[in-house]
């Protein structure tokens, strides 16, 4: 089964309070077959390191344990 891994951004009242307190209106978060894992990150460009660390997990699970050679 393959996974989707996407970035969305939150605006407003869905940021948490720890970022609204520094003056964040706006925080990415990454979304793992449409559900949220993690934390809420106050860029883009951390947000993105995060799906591709998802992305490189989730392949290595849908890879087999074995390699095969063909006979």
């Amino acid at each position: 089964m393959d996974s989707r891994v996407d970035v969305a951004v939150m605006i407003g009242s869905g940021v948490p309070a720890s970022l609204q307190a520094v003056g964040k209106r706006i925080c990415w978060v990454v979304l793992v077959n449409g559900e949220r894992r993690g934390t809420a990150f106050a860029s883009r460009d951390e947000a993105e390191e995060c799906r591709l660390a998802w992305l490189e997990q989730l392949r290595g699970k849908q890879q087999p344990g074995a390699v095969r050679q063909a006979v």
